[in-house]
């Protein structure tokens, strides 16, 4: 992937290659992602190339199956409507997706509590059984524990703050939680606030699938203290209604991990290190302070 430069004349060359009757659409590029470089085409859509070699298996997953999903969803998602394969121009996949508007959430946090609900019915939506074929993503969706032997060098991320040993007991505790036992349900497997957009101040669209996966809802869960504004935790946990303890336990150790890698690649926008994100740390930060203000 590192061999191919993404920039404006590539994608239009390969709109105008593959989806011709795209390909005098309007071009800008956006600001953001991991995995994937994005463009938005025209008002409606937007056009995702990946730009790491994990990446592609990603998009074969989300053009598989965004489609299906998104129509019980209720809001907006990146629904794939074309396909680009692999040519002379560029050697992996990409996707044509509808633009889902909103500002990203790791630079305009969601503010409004009722937020709890819009969150709750979309997760409700989402967490439905996978069928068989659908696959597992043990670090995103698994058993929290695949995480136990490395969560001693994400708490030390936070170095001598006095939230580290407060961090530590809501891990242990949702550590010793016991498992998911039932089907794997549907899982985004991704929640921060960079993969949600947020308008008039609540959640308004969810978007990278890339990790979709059948596993634990407690991953998706943890949303709640890693989106949601302060003290909405209790509402979300009401309106989704179906969480029994132990998840709940779990999605809090989920809450802790993902605050903690939100600070991390922070701390590496800081130390000017490939990959940090200037936006990431404070996200990150908030998350913490309200995981732990609630255990």
């Amino acid at each position: 992937m590192a061999a191919v430069t993404i920039d404006r004349a590539l994608v239009r060359s390969l709109l105008a290659d593959q989806h011709p009757d795209l390909a005098e659409l309007e071009l800008r590029e956006v600001d953001g992602g991991w995995d994937n470089m994005m463009w938005r085409l025209g008002d409606e859509l937007a056009v995702r190339l990946p730009r790491l070699a994990r990446a592609p298996d990603s998009l074969r997953s989300e053009q598989r199956w965004l489609p299906a999903l998104a129509s019980r969803l209720p809001l907006p998602v990146p629904t794939p409507v074309r396909v680009g394969e692999p040519s002379a121009l560029f050697p992996a996949t990409w996707t044509v997706t509808r633009w889902v508007a909103g500002v990203p959430a790791d630079h305009e946090p969601i503010s409004r509590p009722d937020a709890a609900e819009s969150l709750a019915a979309f997760l409700r939506a989402l967490h439905r059984p996978a069928p068989d074929d659908v696959p597992a993503n043990p670090t995103h969706g698994g058993p929290l524990t695949t995480h136990a032997n490395g969560i001693a060098s994400w708490l030390a991320v936070l170095g001598s703050d006095e939230r580290a040993t407060a961090a530590r007991r809501v891990w242990d505790d949702a550590a010793a939680a016991p498992e998911w036992d039932r089907a794997p349900l549907w899982v985004h497997g991704d929640l921060h606030p960079a993969n949600v957009v947020v308008a008039d101040g609540t959640l308004s669209g969810v978007v990278d699938f890339g990790e979709l996966c059948a596993g634990d809802p407690a991953a998706d869960l943890s949303a709640a203290w890693v989106l949601l504004p302060a003290g909405a935790a209790p509402r979300f946990i009401a309106a989704y209604g179906v969480a029994d303890e132990a998840t709940i336990r779990r999605a809090r150790g989920w809450a802790v991990l993902r605050a903690l890698v939100l600070i991390r690649i922070g701390q590496m926008w800081d130390q000017g290190l490939p990959g940090g994100k200037q936006t990431w740390g404070p996200a990150g930060q908030a998350a913490l302070d309200h995981v732990l203000s609630a255990a």
